[in-house]
């Protein structure tokens, strides 16, 4: 028999969950959801002033030199547009075929040496044992003098007179040569001093890709035998094959504005050997004040550069799928 206590408890209506908590809930939900959006406007906010500076000095100049193209500019009469005049200009003019064949000539002899040097020297540095940072930092010294400063300290090495190869060559009772002065030499004059003046960040890059390629690789093909080149060919250029490719573009794309060392070191001589097509496009601007020829002859580099930069990512895509 039951209790009239326990009778009444059952008799009481069921109690009905308090609707209390939401308000305090919703309170919560708006404040997280404020907080979001305060977040989001932020980075928005970000974001859009880092769009406004690449739009002033990125975008706006790209699309203000391809209308200045087109125009006849010195900044000092009213534009007015020529057309396909400053193109025409261009090709007529008998050092355009001579700038473009130099670059060409420097991208070439640039990247037999200066990509095939910074690979081989990341390959020694990765097999030391021993003051492993001293060198490394040896080898990246160069890239921290100004382009300027390289160019001067090299030209004066290579001076026929008191320069410091010249004067080496003749301790050892050996002829000197006109490094800069003669069209044979020239060039690969100015090579030697890009490749030793940048390779310092290659070399870098090419041994933190060395570092990501696991040991067992080159202990598996020791036990076969393998020598240096066989390690080379079937373990190192496979694995850092995504990084050779993206530098070697990224080094024509370089090697094809070639200016500093021509600019400062030869002038463009002797004969012409060493003009360049930025160092044309230089003169075009600043001394024959002529900036829609300049303008022309910049935006012909850009869709050179754009249409080899597609055409070869677009071949190493079909290699990496075949």
């Amino acid at each position: 028999m039951s209790s009239p206590r326990s009778s009444s408890l059952l008799a009481w209506p069921a109690a009905k969950p308090s609707r209390a908590g939401r308000p305090a809930a919703t309170q919560v939900n708006r404040t997280r959801l404020k907080r979001k959006l305060k977040e989001n406007l932020t980075a928005y906010g970000l974001l859009c002033a880092a769009l406004v500076v690449f739009a002033l000095f990125s975008w706006y100049p790209i699309v203000r030199g391809v209308l200045l193209s087109f125009q006849q500019v010195d900044f000092v009469n009213a534009p007015t547009w020529v057309g396909f005049d400053n193109f025409a200009k261009l090709f007529d003019d008998p050092l355009f075929g001579v700038a473009w064949r130099n670059t060409l000539l420097f991208t070439g002899l640039a990247l037999v040496f200066g990509f095939a040097v910074p690979f081989l020297t990341a390959v020694l540095l990765n097999e030391l044992r021993h003051a492993k940072a001293f060198f490394r930092l040896a080898v990246y010294l160069p890239v921290m003098l100004p382009p300027v400063v390289t160019a001067l300290m090299w030209k004066w090495f290579y001076d026929p007179g008191p320069g410091l190869f010249n004067s080496a060559l003749g301790a050892v009772g050996l002829p000197g040569g006109q490094w800069l002065d003669s069209s044979g030499t020239a060039m690969l004059s100015l090579v030697f001093v890009s490749t030793w003046a940048n390779m310092g960040s290659t070399t870098l890059i090419y041994l933190a890709a060395l570092g990501t390629i696991p040991g067992e690789l080159y202990e598996a093909a020791e036990l076969d035998g393998a020598g240096l080149w066989k390690r080379l060919r079937h373990v190192t250029f496979p694995q850092t094959r995504f990084v050779l490719l993206v530098l070697l573009l990224l080094q024509v794309v370089a090697t094809m504005q070639v200016f500093t060392e021509p600019y400062v070191m030869t002038g463009g001589g002797p004969d012409d050997s060493t003009v360049t097509v930025l160092l044309l496009l230089y003169r075009y601007a600043f001394v024959y004040n002529d900036f829609g020829s300049a303008s022309a002859m910049s935006l012909l580099l850009f869709v050179a550069l754009g249409v080899f930069s597609a055409w070869y990512v677009r071949l190493t895509r079909k290699a990496d799928q075949s």
